[in-house]
């Protein structure tokens, strides 16, 4: 779980959000994410004392089969077809920090073309799921986040050991340069302490506790009672995890000004031969000092181990309940009792490709978008794909009500996130309100609302 969740994201970009831009000065974003850590840390108790309940409760192995038991077989679909646009997508931008990572600071030097990067690390991705199967990727998962957490060990202890400073001289250093500040009181701000706080707690009950693939690792467990010390474990480890992360990033940028990066006119990094500054804040911090030399040359080799060990994890995995939730939740190859296990593992396959592909298409529309700051891209497109999923499930949980007529769910599950796009750039336009990762918030209520509006009192016929 810990592999599935720390994607390189995490290695990357959240010790890049230290640090930021306003306008053409450079700031420090500080420890502001780590308020959306605490409201990941709030959502995982929702998950854990009402979703798991309800789903050790049904023995469901796909989740969204509550949908349909709750509702009809299209709230089903739906809820299904939501996952795997949600997966893929944030699935795909994980990936591409991490390609995008390797190109630009090692392959382009050799010039090997970022189609080709990702063609090969897919392919291996691929035959690493195929051949070693679901047993290998938990063992296999466990040494690669083991990897990646002591990589990250090691760059701590060897930047404080340069500065000559002990964990508490060093955290004192990072807050003297308000590198550490944890609220954002600037309500129009995307980033003002309370929109992250409860974006961040809606957030995990959708990529947590409405996600397949995270959920299957959860109801998998033998009994509910060790589901849900298995999660609140999992939510304790974060915590301390992404702490360790910001106090990284916070280190990085210092240790980058005391050994020459200047800023000004909106970037933060070191003067090149040129005589003008390469910027390396936000998600290049990490990956410019590790390999450009401002490192020594193992810790490069550590980064690159600890990158590809963030890679894996949530790379197979996702592909994986992918491939599972299409045949499960769509095909229903499972309950179709014609076809034999040879073609029942032949459609497995093929949808495993399929995803592949599409995960290659996706991968190239990221390059192209070429965010600096990933982490809250992925935050960004969570509210919109796991908005209608919260609506959704919520409206099941906590009313009575059904809805009867045809493609009404599906509709308003689309229409909600196209509304939600509509009021976030008339906030834009005309406000100084930024709305920030709340965003899933307003998703997932207008889905619910839309939902009211259609239906009705009647009871679900057996």
């Amino acid at each position: 779980m810990i592999g599935t969740s720390l994607s390189g994201v995490t290695f990357i970009s959240v010790p890049g959000t230290v640090g930021k831009l306003t306008g053409t000065e450079y700031v420090f974003g500080g420890f502001e994410y780590y308020m959306m850590v605490i409201g990941f840390f709030l959502g995982y108790f929702i998950v854990a004392f009402v979703l798991l309940p309800l789903y050790y409760k049904m023995n469901l192995t796909s989740i969204y089969t509550y949908l349909g038991k709750r509702f009809n077989v299209e709230a089903h679909k739906t809820g299904s077809i939501f996952f795997l646009i949600s997966r893929s997508i944030g699935a795909t931008a994980r990936l591409f920090l991490v390609i995008n990572v390797l190109q630009i600071f090692l392959l382009d030097q050799i010039n090997v073309p970022f189609w080709l990067t990702t063609f090969v690390i897919l392919l291996m991705i691929v035959l690493y799921t195929y051949e070693g199967g679901v047993k290998t990727i938990v063992v296999t998962d466990t040494l690669q986040t083991t990897f990646m957490l002591l990589s990250l060990v090691v760059c701590i202890i060897f930047i404080l050991t340069q500065l000559d400073m002990s964990f508490t001289e060093g955290y004192n250093k990072i807050a003297e340069y308000n590198y550490t500040h944890l609220m954002n009181f600037d309500k129009n701000s995307s980033t003002y302490f309370l929109k992250t706080l409860i974006g961040g707690m809606f957030i995990t009950i959708g990529m947590t506790g409405l996600d397949q693939e995270m959920m299957q690792k959860n109801i998998s467990v033998d009994n509910l009672t060790n589901s849900k010390k298995n999660m609140l474990t999992f939510a304790v480890t974060l915590l301390i995890v992404n702490f360790a992360f910001l106090f990284l990033g916070g280190l990085l940028y210092l240790y980058a000004m005391q050994n020459g990066a200047v800023y000004g006119e909106g970037v933060f990094g070191f003067v090149n031969e040129a005589g003008q500054i390469d910027n390396i804040m936000g998600d290049d911090i990490f990956p410019a000092l590790s390999l450009q030399g401002i490192f020594p040359g193992f810790i490069a080799i550590i980064f690159i181990i600890g990158l590809i060990s963030a890679l894996f994890p949530s790379a197979d995995g996702a592909l994986t309940s992918l491939t599972s939730s299409f045949c499960v939740d769509l095909l229903k190859i499972n309950d179709n009792q014609k076809i034999s296990e040879k073609q029942k593992k032949k459609t497995r396959i093929t949808v495993h490709l399929i995803f592949t592909l599409i995960f290659f298409l996706l991968i190239m529309i990221f390059k192209w978008i070429n965010d600096k700051s990933i982490v809250y891209l992925i935050m960004n497109i969570a509210g919109y794909t796991y908005g209608p999923l919260l609506g959704l499930f919520a409206f099941g949980i906590f009313t009575k009500r059904n809805i009867s007529i045809k493609y009404t769910i599906i509709s308003v599950a689309l229409i909600a996130p196209l509304v939600t796009y509509l009021i976030n750039e008339l906030f834009i336009i005309y406000t100084d309100y930024k709305i920030g990762v709340e965003l899933i918030v307003l998703n997932g209520l207008l889905t619910f609302i839309g939902l009211w509006l259609v239906s009705n009192k009647k009871k679900k016929r057996d």
